[in-house]
């Protein structure tokens, strides 16, 4: 078992990614990474290797990103101010090209997660693992304690809902540019 150092840092980017994917705000993105990792601290000496690494983490995301959702839903719309946050896809990558890029790349972020956002969240966990991570659904029905079956029935019904939702948003635009 690799120290938690190394797990850290080998995972950091996968957790994030995933946290904002299962409809974290972005105010608390934040939180629900440092909790995932403080699971990860505590019950790593627990981790008895039946299945990777990575699947077991994915879990891990899964049911906090869940606990995040479920206790913003409890919450009063009054109570709950949103905080200003950094919008981390708002931040520069020296890596890009040029303001086009940047912009086409922040657009694209932002139409991916205002359509995730419409799916239902056991619909939504199984797509970003598919999809966006490349897991088999055996490692997403290990990740989540579910069947393999349940997995690709959820996952069909994922993909169709998706391409319902694309298609209302592109008659959306449509409708808009005429």
């Amino acid at each position: 078992m690799p120290p938690f150092e190394v797990v850290y840092e080998e995972h950091f980017d996968l957790v994030f990614r995933n946290v904002r994917r299962l409809g974290v705000p972005d105010a608390l993105v934040d939180d629900a990474v440092q909790e995932v990792f403080l699971v990860v601290y505590r019950r790593l000496g627990q981790f008895e290797g039946r299945s990777s690494l990575k699947t077991w983490i994915c879990s891990i995301v899964t049911r906090v990103a869940s606990d995040h959702r479920r206790a913003l839903r409890r919450k009063s719309p009054h109570a709950c101010g949103k905080a200003e946050a950094v919008d981390v896809d708002s931040v520069p990558d020296e890596r890009t090209e040029g303001p086009h890029e940047h912009t086409v790349r922040l657009e694209g972020a932002r139409l991916l997660h205002k359509l995730l956002d419409e799916l239902e969240f056991d619909k939504r966990t199984v797509l970003v693992l598919a999809e966006l991570e490349q897991m088999t659904a055996p490692e997403i029905a290990d990740a989540l304690g579910e069947n393999v079956n349940t997995i690709y029935a959820r996952l069909r019904a994922a993909r169709r809902d998706f391409e319902q939702v694309v298609a209302r948003e592109r008659a959306r635009d449509t409708w808009r540019l005429r």
